[in-house]
């Protein structure tokens, strides 16, 4: 029997290979890729894909931002559907969140707890964060954030309000310096929900249906407090500091002064922020409730301007599920309804129909939402269609367009802010190291730092 150069090659006439479109033979061996040649290269192998005219071949997507919440509140979500429903959306690899599970994923203990569970059961790669805590970041217990650091999560995840839930706590300014100041001892990241508590007790509080309610609850002043508190400490320490789901653009200037500045400093947003405005919240929908908020029209036009710019770097869900009936869907009532957008499925068709309509790539699409999370994270082999890079890809139709029905997404619960609306942009299949992925035989990996 002739002995074949690759164990799989993709012919694609489209698709996102380095920082441009263009035609290419994917040669891949062993479950990497090997070979990125011209279409028409006739690279050899035991067997040959051929994508139709209208897909796109992407690397597989990178989600630095999901709460999967299991074990604990399994019910919310857990590590089948969470996976089943990345895969579905052209995601790959996803960092799952420190909380909302219990435990926690604050201790060694914790994460290998959930790293017991999740074994076996996922359709993607996933990774960890870990969780900096009041309890674990005093002179006596930092040791515990380097164990976990030794034991592979990411970074570090921390709150400066409170997170929502009483296992995990937030850290007071202090706290959040001493914090820093230990993970950057060991070279560690901090990754920080950057809402200033005492911002959010002097604001009226939320209640009722009205969405105007809920947002005037989270000011934009929230945010630029923390976020100059973290830019203040990065700036102190030197450590590699990220802010999550930033949602106001009033933020930019004080976030482009630290980066011009060579605060080590990156920033990601959202599909939500990037696609949805206050505007069209409607009263009652509850599903649109998430912290820090949607905000308005004329926010998200200067959200998608700086993340052109590259100010902003990068797109992650913020995947944030609940049971229903934490959303309050009776009353609608945004005061008491639980936090937290479901998104991981649709974000690259929501992300790309908006980005089209204002001259943006796939190239730009993939930067935003594959390459930039897997670099700013740390994980390596992950976001780009080039040689030594796992063989993880993502088939998309770009121009095809699908009317997102909740009920057929693959999340645990038929709740989407997304429900009824028309995407461009739809995922025909998800590949993992060269093979398609199967969500009835689950061969995702755990990984690690």
């Amino acid at each position: 029997m002739a002995q074949h150069d690759y164990d799989l090659t993709i012919r694609a006439r489209r698709a996102v290979a380095g920082d441009e479109e263009r035609a290419v033979e994917i040669g891949v061996r062993e479950g990497r890729i090997a070979a990125v040649a011209a279409l028409g290269a006739g690279l050899d192998a035991d067997r040959t894909v051929d994508l139709a005219d209208d897909e796109v071949l992407l690397p597989g997507l990178v989600d630095s931002h999901v709460h999967v919440n299991e074990p604990g509140r399994t019910e919310w979500e857990g590590f089948a559907t969470a996976t089943r429903a990345a895969a579905a959306g052209g995601v790959t690899t996803i960092v799952d969140m420190p909380l909302n599970s219990v435990p926690p994923t604050t201790t060694v203990e914790g994460l290998h707890v959930k790293r017991d569970v999740a074994r076996d059961q996922v359709a993607v790669d996933v990774g960890f964060w870990g969780g900096a805590v009041p309890e674990n970041t005093g002179p006596r217990t930092s040791d515990e954030l380097r164990a976990l650091h030794e034991e592979g999560v990411y970074g570090f995840k921390s709150f400066l309000s409170p997170s929502g839930v009483d296992e995990f706590g937030h850290l007071s300014p202090e706290e959040y310096r001493a914090a820093v100041a230990a993970i950057g001892a060991f070279g560690g990241m901090i990754i920080v929900h950057a809402e200033d508590p005492r911002v959010l007790e002097a604001a009226p509080p939320a209640q009722g249906r009205t969405y105007a309610s809920f947002l005037a609850s989270r000011p934009d002043e929230a945010e630029h407090a923390a976020i100059r508190l973290v830019i203040d400490t990065a700036r102190a320490t030197g450590t590699r500091s990220h802010i999550l789901h930033l949602s106001t653009a009033t933020a930019l200037p004080l976030i482009k002064e630290a980066k011009d500045d060579g605060v080590p400093l990156t920033v990601e947003t959202c599909p939500h922020y990037l696609t949805i405005a206050a505007e069209e919240v409607p009263a009652g929908a509850t599903q649109f409730k998430c912290c820090p908020p949607i905000r308005g029209a004329a926010n998200r036009d200067v959200l998608w301007r700086a993340l052109g710019e590259g100010l902003i770097d990068c797109v992650v869900s913020d995947h944030s599920p609940s049971t229903p009936d934490l959303k309050e869907l009776g009353t609608g009532d945004f005061g008491t309804a639980w936090g937290g957008v479901s998104g991981l499925q649709v974000g690259f068709p929501a992300v790309w129909t908006e980005a089209r309509t204002r001259g943006y790539a796939l190239s730009d699409v993939v930067r935003w939402m594959a390459r930039r999370p897997a670099e700013i994270a740390g994980v390596r082999g992950k976001g780009r269609l080039e040689v030594g890079y796992d063989a993880d890809f993502a088939v998309v139709a770009p121009d095809a367009s699908t009317r997102i029905d909740a009920a057929t997404l693959q999340h645990k619960h038929p709740l989407s802010a997304y429900d009824g609306r028309e995407l461009t942009g739809v995922v025909r299949q998800a590949w993992l190291r060269g093979a398609p992925v199967d969500p009835q035989r689950p061969r995702g990996r755990l990984l690690r730092r």
